[in-house]
């Protein structure tokens, strides 16, 4: 693994940015004020709640609440990890971005270079296969063939599907200008060379399908058979910048077209996601020639928080179900959950969807049987309990399958579920539990309009400005909260460390102190304190110090308090006198 990406890098890079100029790039800002609005892009609202700040480098949303730096926004919106939306802002800048040290060595800029090259390359030939539809001389049976398929102009636009022309050099010709060139298109397996040195094209007279990762790159291709002898699909082999166990076709373009991407649905083929697509269903993805893989299990639970396998109906249909089950056990955690959908015999989604519509095949997505289902139902076909033999057998089987599973929850009401049938329940009715945490469960209604004012305790105050204008800390230097001793007031702690990191970053904005508390355990916390406003009017420096001032106060009284209470059991020290004389006379002044 690479290493861990320097703070100051963060911080700097942060610092670089213009949060606006990014943001605007994305969602058109208007000026409002000293701040920036828009309709938020992370819900659905007809008047701007959207603020974004030039000066904090910080954007908040009234109405659903989503906040957060450049490096947030681009995560949420372009839907990165944290690591990814670090590459891209600093590729921006033309930087690179540095590890430190202590794990596997760093890429240098000239393996960087080459692989940004196979990626553009990729892109090219991408394009020059989109092309090929329209002048190739085979553009009419092509169009055709599309045609037959139910395929529109506009969704083959949308989706950049192409033809890789029958011709043996079509992208040979066009691409190996140079001994170089050459060499990329032989490294991402878009010409072979056979034992005479031959080079001819991988690709040649099928339907194309370019497979982007889920930065948009493209990074291999897919090609369907048209009229000849062959494979149906053909994919590319793995590349430096292809591994197929990892890649999902139509993964990127699901995370664009849904914001809140709430379920995915795995299926065989480009064709049917293409044609799902087609009829509005934006959520579908397909795996490269090859099962889902545990690795595909894993991306896709990163992405949404719910899973619909489809296949056929037929025992083929069923092992390949089976198999991405046991792939997916060890990734299912409470809150996620997993699906099959088994459609009649000869029926793929792509025909599927355009017999039954877009609502009838979306009721089917959401009716699909869930895994608990398919995993017992399996099981009992295969091992018969009539018999203690049949249960044990049944037992021996499905526990270390269970084992796998990383949800206390779901772990425990399978092995309930598997113990009563084997015949050790408990009489306990485990589905009535379910039952009634349906009824009682309450449905919460956001409301997107602007919060109240809040009224905050003089602690969340000082965090609250401090959140708001980092360098408050510095201008009043003798408001220090460090002063006062942690165990006396709750939630002093935290305090103490925002006001540190203010006083060592006194240039630091409300977005950097944001991203160098991303990683810390109360950060939760920190997001919901800034949702709570502040009065335009407030003057917050002198809020700060009178806040201070009240926590002064509050030690001062709970001290007083001890040395009273410790008075009345024993005997207080020279020293402790004193102070308990000082305390009171500053109480009745």
């Amino acid at each position: 693994m690479a290493g861990r990406i320097p703070p100051d890098f963060i911080e700097d890079l942060i610092a670089r940015s213009d949060i606006v100029d990014v943001i605007d790039s994305r969602v058109k800002l208007k000026k409002a004020g000293r701040n920036y609005q828009a309709c938020c892009p992370f819900h659905n609202e007809k008047t701007p709640s959207f603020s974004v700040s030039q000066e904090k480098q910080f954007y908040y949303c009234f109405g659903c609440g989503a906040k957060g730096n450049v490096l947030s926004f681009l995560m949420e919106f372009d839907r990165l990890d944290f690591v990814e939306a670090v590459e891209d802002l600093a590729q921006q800048h033309g930087l690179e971005v540095p590890r430190e040290k202590g794990s596997a060595p760093l890429k240098s800029s000239q393996e960087k270079s080459e692989r940004d090259a196979l990626y553009a390359l990729n892109e090219q030939v991408a394009k020059y296969f989109s092309q090929q539809i329209k002048q190739h001389k085979n553009s009419a049976k092509v169009i055709e063939y599309l045609k037959g398929r139910g395929l529109s102009g506009q969704i083959v636009k949308q989706w950049d599907i192409g033809y890789a022309p029958e011709e043996w050099d079509g992208v040979l010709s066009n691409f190996g200008t140079s001994a170089k060139a050459i060499e990329h298109l032989l490294s991402l397996k878009l010409i072979n060379e056979n034992e005479n040195k031959r080079r001819y094209d991988f690709f040649r007279h099928r339907i194309m399908f370019p497979i982007r990762d889920k930065r948009g790159r493209v990074v291999a291709f897919g090609g369907r058979i048209i009229d000849t002898e062959g494979p149906k699909y053909l994919n590319s082999p793995e590349t430096p910048v292809f591994h197929k166990s990892y890649e999902l076709y139509g993964l990127y373009q699901a995370r664009q077209a849904n914001r809140n991407l709430e379920r995915l649905l795995v299926v065989e083929g480009y064709m049917d996601v293409v044609a799902l697509a087609q009829f509005d269903i934006t959520n579908a993805v397909a795996a490269l020639g090859t099962a889902t893989t545990p690795d595909h299990i894993q991306t896709m639970f990163k992405s949404c928080s719910e899973i619909v396998c489809c296949y056929d109906g037929d025992r083929a249909g069923r092992d390949a179900a089976w198999r991405a089950l046991e792939n997916a056990l060890a990734y299912l955690q409470d809150g996620k959950i997993m699906k099959f959908l088994f459609l009649p015999d000869g029926e793929d989604p792509d025909s599927m969807v355009r017999k039954i519509g877009k609502d009838a095949f979306q009721k089917l997505m959401s009716d699909a049987k869930p895994l608990s289902s398919f995993f017992f139902d399996s099981l009992l076909s295969k091992f018969s309990i009539g018999s203690i033999e049949g249960k044990a057998a049944l037992k021996a089987y499905a526990t270390p399958l269970i084992e796998k599973i990383i949800g206390e929850n779901q772990q425990g009401l399978m092995f309930a579920h598997l113990g009563k049938l084997c015949g050790e329940g408990d009489g306990h009715d485990y589905s009535a539990d379910v039952k009634q945490a349906n009824k009682q469960r309450k449905i919460k209604h956001i409301d997107y309009k602007a919060p109240k004012l809040v009224s905050l305790s003089p602690l969340r105050m000082m965090i609250r400005i401090l959140l708001e204008s980092p360098n408050v800390a510095s201008k009043e230097p003798l408001a220090n909260p460090s002063m006062l001793n942690p165990k006396m007031i709750n939630g002093l702690a935290m305090l103490i460390e925002i006001h540190e990191y203010c006083l060592r970053s006194p240039n630091a904005n409300t977005a950097q102190l944001f991203e160098a508390f991303r990683e810390h355990k109360h950060i939760q916390h920190l997001n919901k304190l800034y949702s709570a406003p502040i009065e335009d009017n407030i003057d917050l420096e002198e809020e700060f110090v009178a806040c201070f001032r009240t926590l002064v106060k509050w030690q001062v009284d709970a001290r007083l308090d001890e040395l009273m209470a410790k008075q009345n059991g024993q005997t207080l020290s020279e020293k402790e006198r004193e102070e308990l004389k000082v305390l009171i006379l500053q109480t009745d002044n």
